[in-house]
């Protein structure tokens, strides 16, 4: 993806240095301990890994910095995980008894809590990582609202069963402006100009397609999605406007995933680390 600025004729490009080898050493070291420890290593293997990603990307001859650890992952993480063992165990006992009143109360808190961990989750993500991830210095800030997200999320959950996934499109749009709207860089704010109705033309083309030309416009159906979401964020800085460019074909989507299957595929997974590296170069 490129970035084109109004003060320059030169594309700024966000590469990445990552190498394969190195990110294999941490990507099964994290396996292995979280493995061990029944998944409560899984903070501080997320922390290292974005550590790792963060530091071999590169705009303008500057890295990127995450600053987060994994004791303050760890935290937030543990408490949910407490939560949710505790109303999948009453949702169970609950489920296995003969009260009537008593099963439907488990089945409401346990879907209920799994309703609600999605804004919450996203909202504090979104608010923890903006607030450890900077560039040359400069941190960003996540300036969104938990309750606004919350009733965007539960009308989008509705909305779109009313309507048997067709809302889908505007929800997943709804969510993306709202939270790049209130993303902040210094001086640069950030916004998503899509449609919902753009986005579903994009899932309905790919219904349509992907029987007929016996899965090979997936690559197409790829490329124009990761397109709509690239070249309808915008940069805003000094009121004005930064464009973003999508620079990928159809043949370099096949390329991508075809190789990365095959790498998969022939190294009984253990490519995967090797993967992506190369989905994010």
């Amino acid at each position: 993806m490129e970035i084109i600025s109004e003060n320059t004729s030169t594309p700024k490009r966000i590469k990445y240095h990552g190498k394969g080898i190195e990110f294999a050493l941490i990507y099964f070291k994290n396996i292995i301990l979280t493995f061990i420890t029944l998944g409560l290593y899984y903070p501080w293997a997320k922390v290292e890994m974005l550590n790792y990603h963060y530091q071999t990307s590169e705009l303008d001859d500057a890295r990127f910095q995450f600053h987060g650890t994994g004791t303050e992952v760890f935290k937030g993480f543990v408490k949910v995980y407490i939560l949710f063992i505790i109303l999948y165990s009453f949702f169970l006992y609950s489920a296995q008894t003969e009260i009537g009143w008593l099963q439907i109360t488990g089945a409401l808190l346990f879907y209920a809590f799994m309703l609600l961990l999605l804004p919450l989750a996203l909202h504090g993500m979104m608010r923890y990582r903006s607030s450890r991830s900077s560039w040359k210095g400069i941190h960003f800030k996540y300036l969104g609202n938990r309750g606004e997200l919350f009733w965007i999320c539960l009308r989008g959950f509705l909305l779109t069963i009313f309507t048997l996934g067709i809302y889908g499109a505007w929800f997943q749009v709804d969510l993306r402006k709202y939270i790049l709207s209130h993303l902040r860089f210094g001086n640069l704010s950030f916004n998503f100009k899509g449609q919902g109705k753009t986005l579903l033309w994009i899932h309905i083309k790919f219904i349509l397609l992907i029987y007929i030309t016996l899965g090979i416009y997936s690559f197409w159906y790829y490329k124009n999605l990761w397109k709509f979401y690239s070249e309808n964020t915008t940069v805003t800085q000094d009121e004005k406007e930064v464009p973003l460019k999508f620079n990928m074909g159809a043949g370099d989507v096949f390329e991508l995933v075809v190789v990365n299957f095959f790498i998969i595929l022939f190294t009984l997974g253990l490519g995967t680390p090797w993967v992506i590296v190369r989905t994010f170069t």
